[in-house]
């Protein structure tokens, strides 16, 4: 799976509403926002949903008492922090050891859609103090999944800061040699969250600092590959079939009621006395009326999120999925 260049100077046009919906539905405009794609990976527990929601500052990701996260699906959320559009798309178990091959699958082709055309930042999530050998070969995992050359474009976060007795460089120094050296195969990309102080948004500026930094190292390039270039294309074409096919509908419905409603409205004019007759026609344009407008509405909201639907649903071919399967 190889890699190339790919710019991260991504801005939102001004006049380019985006929306997303997932928790509820809002709608943007990002006036000049350079855009981060990031996907925080790790083993469920770790304190990914519970991350995304303190980089977005509000709760975006639902997750547990315990920490970890509700929802078993990949899960994309958008929200503007400190000058950037960020996109973080929650992808829980495919880290995990227990699941099944197809769902595996699946959540890995919804991961990789929705990060097409590659991400600016992949976050490994580890949780502090829980540093074992799943977390030793999470460079194994990175690599199966998103390519060989995605370590250069992936950032250590670790969780639970708040139950740090001392500095994390401290720390650090009295840790397992096993850490420092897999530190260091992320030239010592890490930074620490305190995830009950969401309100504390110094850590995610120096967070976001630090990203922004490892995207200056990698020549301000975007992590894409062969397979993500592939996807995107994929992506954008499956969009434009439904919003033809969606925008043809509309079409169909509005032909179809100005038709219908003007035949009633001709056979409303022909009743020329108020009556029993001529109330059931006026109730039932009115009724045609509203018909319409809610199939219109319900059409046109597909159409403006159809990329949406498109990462959700559309299914890609994912040859790594055995060899995955068994390091997992």
């Amino acid at each position: 799976m190889s890699s190339s260049p790919a710019t991260t100077t991504e801005t939102r046009d001004p006049h380019d509403v985006q929306t997303r919906k997932r928790s509820g539905s809002f709608d943007f405009e990002h006036p000049n926002m350079s855009l981060r794609r990031m996907v925080p990976v790790g083993r469920t527990g770790a304190g990914k949903s519970s991350s995304g929601n303190t980089i977005l500052g509000r709760k975006a990701f639902r997750v547990t008492k315990s920490g970890s996260s509700v929802t078993k699906e990949c899960w994309k959320e958008t929200g503007e922090v400190a000058d950037h559009l960020l996109e973080l798309v929650d992808c829980p178990g495919i880290f995990d050891t227990s699941p099944w091959e197809n769902e595996l699958k699946k959540e890995m082709s919804k991961c990789i859609n929705m990060t097409a055309p590659g991400p600016h930042a992949i976050i490994l999530v580890i949780q502090l103090g829980l540093f074992t050998e799943e977390e030793e070969r999470s460079v194994e995992k990175i690599r199966a999944i998103f390519g060989e050359t995605a370590d250069k474009h992936t950032i250590i976060l670790f969780t639970h800061g708040d139950e740090l007795t001392e500095g994390f460089e401290q720390t650090l120094t009295e840790a397992n040699p096993n850490l420092k050296h897999f530190l260091k195969s992320f030239d010592e990309r890490y930074h620490v969250f305190d995830n009950t102080k969401i309100h504390d948004r110094k850590q995610v500026l120096e967070f976001l600092e630090k990203v922004d930094n490892m995207l200056h190292m990698n020549g301000d390039q975007y992590y894409t590959s062969d397979m993500f270039k592939h996807v995107e294309e994929m992506l954008k074409k499956k969009e434009q079939e439904l919003r033809k096919e969606y925008s043809q509908t509309i079409e169909k419905l509005t032909a179809t009621f100005n038709e219908e409603k003007t035949k009633l409205e001709e056979t409303i004019r022909q009743l020329k006395e108020s009556g029993q007759e001529k109330d059931q026609k006026i109730k039932e344009l009115v009724k045609k009326d509203k018909h319409f407008k809610e199939f219109k509405r319900f059409y046109e909201n597909k159409c403006k999120n159809v990329r949406q639907e498109v990462e959700e649903t559309l299914v890609i071919e994912i040859t790594s999925v055995p060899k995955i399967s068994r390091r997992l």
